[in-house]
């Protein structure tokens, strides 16, 4: 009874995993980007694999999952989700260690870790599958010889019902939206959460002492306070490039902190549009990427809206020929939009519709 139980809460961990993943593969895709990118594992090559490297990672999440809940294959199945687990630790310990990965994404946005309480979940589901393995190696044999067609039946079918759920997913929008963008969030509303309880940061600057060699962090305020640190003569020097930023109070916690529009000014557009009546923007993460001709049809069908205010969004100035030109971070924008290009409407702030530019012209 024990172990049957912690196989199925195991199994239902890893399936659960890649679930939400699988709902936004291009979503976990741009957490792939993060990994592949020259600030963790310098490997950029890679970068224009991620989406395929989602995939298998998902599919081995899902398949192996679904095998260790109906005991299929258990010897194979626990060997390679042993294997699975080794492989997240050293990712998510290398992120957590060097903090350059926030967010695994281990659940995609339906849940958040930090690194460290990533780690320490991998590090607890690897003890849990050793145990298994422990506890059912006398039972190999005897699982082997009685497997039966309905596990089999089982698997095909979930594995249908997952495959559309990825091509929806990859085509068009996420079926189940786990982000603080989905329709009939309300962006207005969240801003105003954000700046009612907003998140603290302190700097802590690192400084060397030019006699001694040694280093010390400290804090803004206790930097100001003490004049050892400052004052003339003072051997105590600010290392350049090695300060910090710390979270020192948890506010509200939200993505819409990142909506931020401005024009190729600096002038910030984001109050204008979340209070306009109805508001329809174009956003691109990868403007370059975009073919003339579907932004040509996109900038046409958003024209016909006489009624909007209307911005296309981008991380280039001149990205947009007909509708005026807006900037945001391109990070900021993946988290908005799962395609390049993308359509987002809103009334009064409201997330109403939101679709892939291929579909919105259609």
């Amino acid at each position: 009874m024990i172990k049957g139980l912690l196989r199925f809460i195991i199994a239902i961990i890893f399936i659960l995993s890649g679930f939400v993943k699988a709902v936004d593969l291009v979503g976990f895709s741009f957490k792939m980007e993060e990994y592949f990118s020259p600030a963790v594992f310098n490997m950029p090559f890679f970068e224009k694999f991620a989406l395929i490297f989602s995939i298998i990672m998902v599919v081995l999440e899902l398949g192996l999952g679904i095998m260790l809940l109906l005991r299929m294959k258990l010897k194979f199945t626990l060997w390679a989700l042993i294997i699975l687990c080794i492989f997240f630790g050293f990712l998510t310990f290398y992120s957590a260690y060097f903090n350059v990965v926030t967010d695994c994404g281990c659940f995609g946005d339906a849940i958040k870790f930090t690194p460290w309480q990533s780690f320490i979940k991998d590090i607890v589901l690897l003890a849990g599958l050793i145990i298994l393995f422990l506890l059912y190696r006398n039972d190999f044999k005897k699982e082997e010889e009685s497997q039966n067609k309905a596990k089999y039946w089982v698997t095909g079918i979930f594995s249908i019902i997952m495959i559309y759920i990825m091509f929806q997913g990859i085509m068009h929008e996420p079926l189940i939206d786990f982000r603080d963008y989905k329709i009939g969030a309300d962006l207005a509303a969240e801003k105003e959460k954000i700046a009612k309880n907003p998140s603290e940061y302190k700097t802590f600057y690192s400084l060397k002492n030019e006699k001694t060699g040694e280093v010390l962090k400290v804090n803004q305020d206790d930097y100001i306070k003490e004049t050892k640190y400052w004052e003339d003569g003072s051997p105590w020097k600010i290392e350049e490039g090695k300060n910090e930023s710390v979270l020192v109070k948890e506010g509200y916690s939200s993505e819409v902190v990142k909506f931020k529009i401005e024009d190729p000014t600096g002038n910030e557009l984001t109050e204008e549009i979340i209070k306009a009546p109805k508001a329809i923007i174009v956003f691109s993460y990868h403007p370059k990427e975009v073919s003339p001709e579907m932004l040509q049809k996109v900038e046409a069908k958003v024209n016909t809206q006489k009624d909007a205010l209307i911005y296309g969004v981008s991380t280039d100035p001149h990205t947009f020929k007909t509708i005026p030109n807006a900037m945001m971070d391109g990070t900021a924008i993946k988290t908005i939009a799962r395609s390049n290009p993308f359509v987002l409407i809103l009334q009064n702030g409201k997330i109403v519709d939101k679709q892939p530019a291929k579909d919105y012209i259609k």
